[in-house]
């Protein structure tokens, strides 16, 4: 009776040390983001519990203003994944199909899309050229989905015959934004608040339009060159809402990351189709690949100002999330520094 109390306390008081030494090494990797730099948010996620949150560096560095939970960070490509669920949910109503043809929506393409259909936009087997080599070098406003529309509108051939290989395509995820304007009637920020972000309790998500909504608790990009730190926010495509627009934080992610084990957004058999790859693997919004020896779902985001990564390990129920507010490096290595170091080494 009397050995058991003193037999606990070194239990807790070994497990309490573990934890400690696994978030020295966390603070070693980030190292580069904490004090007065360009900052990260960090969350790991477990079993629907939050086994750690760090917040490291400044979120807007002229008036210091701290990297919290509540800061927002621009996904960049990680936000394919809402534009690819808000597609699969107009298909679950029955708006659309992975068969449904591009020209059936959108008839002003010219003929070479005519073989092109949405299953192929969602996973990158269109074959569509990239709208970026077809911006301008002259072009000094921003460009919008509407212009990769326009875009695409101009040239007449794909890169290959639809549906016969896999080419990452910025352009295809613009197309599907646009798709989600003309089948709902309004704009794509509108229909993710509605749709997504509301029911989620996602208060501080939002697909970002300059002159029509805010991002609130906002992180500002930049880029570090040797030792000076420059402002690095928007570039040209940076306003392009389908294939990088959305900004959120690790707070709202986890409310995402939670919703993705249930049926509340698609049916079951809907949501099953976003994680099944075709061709390469990517799924609808997702690299599905394995990581030493388990499967994981994951994204990585690059922009001009930010890097994101959001990877996700269903069978383990195991998700990692950092966003950074800096051009480079990227991010996925310290992803897998920290499933390593909380999963792996269990």
């Amino acid at each position: 009776m009397h050995m058991s109390r003193p037999l606990i306390f070194i239990v807790a008081f070994v497990s309490l040390g573990c934890t400690s030494l696994k978030r020295d090494r966390v603070d070693e990797l980030f190292q580069a983001y904490a004090g007065e730099n360009p900052g990260a948010a960090v969350m790991i996620i477990h079993k629907g519990s939050i086994l750690l949150e760090r917040y490291y560096g400044l979120a807007e560095l002229e008036h210091k203003i701290p990297v919290t939970a509540q800061t927002n960070f621009r996904l960049a490509s990680v936000t394919k994944q809402f534009t690819a669920m808000s597609i699969l949910q107009l298909m679950d109503s029955g708006r659309l199909t992975f068969e449904t043809p591009l020209d059936s929506i959108f008839p002003e393409l010219p003929a070479y899309v005519s073989d092109i259909n949405y299953g192929q936009l969602l996973h990158h087997t269109s074959g569509l050229i990239d709208y970026e080599a077809l911006i301008p070098d002259s072009a000094t406003i921003p460009v919008r989905d509407l212009d990769v529309l326009e875009m695409l509108m101009e040239v007449d051939s794909t890169y290959f015959s639809p549906g016969s290989d896999y080419s990452y395509s910025n352009g295809g995820y613009a197309l599907l934004a646009l798709t989600v304007e003309r089948l709902w009637g309004t704009s794509f920020p509108e229909y993710l608040k509605q749709n997504i972000f509301d029911p989620l309790n996602m208060t501080g998500s939002v697909a970002f339009v300059s002159d029509q909504n805010e991002v609130m608790n906002r992180a500002y990009g930049y880029n570090i060159v040797m030792d000076r730190i420059e402002y690095s926010d928007q570039s040209m495509t940076s306003s392009v809402l389908g294939d990088g627009g959305i900004y959120s934080s690790v707070s709202d992610m986890y409310k995402w990351d939670q919703a993705l084990y249930g049926t509340g957004l698609v049916s079951e058999a809907y949501m099953d189709s976003a994680f099944t790859p075709w061709l390469e693997t990517y799924g609808c919004g997702w690299r599905i690949e394995d990581y030493k020896g388990n499967k994981r779902i994951s994204h990585t985001g690059s922009t001009c100002g930010f890097r994101t990564v959001y990877q996700r390990f269903p069978d383990s129920e195991f998700s990692v999330i950092i966003l950074t507010n800096r051009r480079d490096p990227g991010v996925q290595y310290l992803a897998e520094a920290l499933t390593d170091i909380y999963l792996l080494e269990e």
